[in-house]
């Protein structure tokens, strides 16, 4: 089956600045992409040159075998929602949605009926004639949403989204987007994050950002749990990387100082090649310091979180951190504990 989106060597220069550096990516139809990384990583840019909002300076974009790269922005038939919204002021909800359709010359009975369809999808039936300024930012969002579908785009592209709602609208408009996507199977979605939450939750594969490169790509859940590059695991999901040495050729025994740990490593590593271990907060144990099996450690600060407390921990020289349950008895910063780091975590380059 022809991919729904190709990235062939493309790459986006301003000047000296490389906003991206060539990228090479395939979306299937019907799949979720997330991209995501930090600020200035490049997923924007590259969002753009899939859009037509800026033209590459290297490579081809093709959208269903197509190469579209000198093609404008209207007729690559994309859907695109931002973080600003984009709405008119002036025009009421049903308006702002009906005017993808209209630039297309779309017949009035038919405008009207896609319209009526997009925001009932988006559940925003009965705010049609509201204008944006009498909507909530949720409400909004699912508005430029609507307005997207509904000139009923072979792929869809979001960037950051969501940026710009409180936590709980976060929440509900990742649930709108998870119900939307069933409803839509055979719709490419490509979003755009810097919320490792929002794209765990949401994509089928995560391709990992930085530095205007793409660092890593793979399914979702095998990347949170395997990452094979430090930034990922640092990243989509927060590990503690802690320095170990390997023992085993295959890399599936390692030493961190006097004990011997099982880990899973994701490639290939020499013995005495630099690596960590990546250990999520939630997976670190405490026990008491003269637990049997315990690793050495001391508490240097506590932070409670309403359903846990956090845990800043030095262990031997190196700085990590615990997720622990709302329990009692709790040690006090500077007092010394056992860690327990469970078998299986995996393994990962550094340096």
């Amino acid at each position: 089956m022809t991919p729904a989106v190709e990235f062939r060597g493309v790459s986006v220069r301003f000047g000296r600045t490389t906003a991206l550096s060539p990228l090479d990516l395939t979306v299937a139809r019907g799949e979720t992409l997330a991209m995501l990384g930090p600020s200035g990583s490049g997923k924007s840019t590259a969002l753009k040159a899939l859009a037509g909002f800026v033209v590459p300076s290297t490579g081809r974009v093709l959208l269903d075998g197509e190469d579209v790269t000198a093609l404008p922005p209207h007729r690559r038939g994309l859907g695109v929602v931002v973080q600003s919204y984009a709405l008119f002021p002036h025009m009421r909800v049903e308006a702002n949605v009906a005017f993808g359709l209209k630039a297309r010359k779309t017949p009035r009975a038919e405008t009207a009926r896609r319209v009526a369809e997009a925001l009932e999808l988006v559940g925003m039936g009965e705010y049609a004639r509201r204008y944006p300024r009498e909507l909530s930012g949720g409400q909004q969002q699912r508005v430029a949403l609507a307005r997207a579908l509904a000139i009923r785009p072979r792929v869809l592209l979001l960037d950051e989204p969501l940026s710009a709602l409180d936590a709980a609208l976060r929440e509900d408009m990742v649930a709108e987007l998870l119900r939307l996507r069933a409803e839509l199977p055979d719709t490419t979605l490509i979003y755009v994050t810097h919320d490792q939450g929002e794209a765990l939750a949401l994509a089928d594969r995560i391709a990992v950002m930085r530095d205007s490169k793409l660092v890593e790509l793979g399914p979702s859940r095998e990347l949170y749990q395997r990452p094979s590059t430090e930034f990922t695991a640092s990243f989509l999901g927060a590990s503690n990387l802690i320095p170990v040495e390997v023992i085993q050729p295959d890399g599936t025994r390692v030493r961190l100082g006097d004990r011997e740990l099982a880990a899973d490593p994701s490639g290939t590593f020499r013995v005495g090649r630099p690596v960590a271990l990546g250990v999520r907060p939630h997976r670190v144990g405490i026990t008491a310091a003269d637990a049997p099996g315990a690793l050495p450690a001391v508490l240097r600060g506590v932070q409670w979180r309403g359903t846990g407390f956090r845990l800043d921990l030095d262990l031997d020289g190196n700085e990590i951190r615990a997720e622990v349950p709302d329990v009692e008895g709790l040690p006090s910063v500077g007092e010394r504990v056992g860690v327990s780091i469970p078998d299986g975590c995996p393994l990962v380059g550094i340096g």
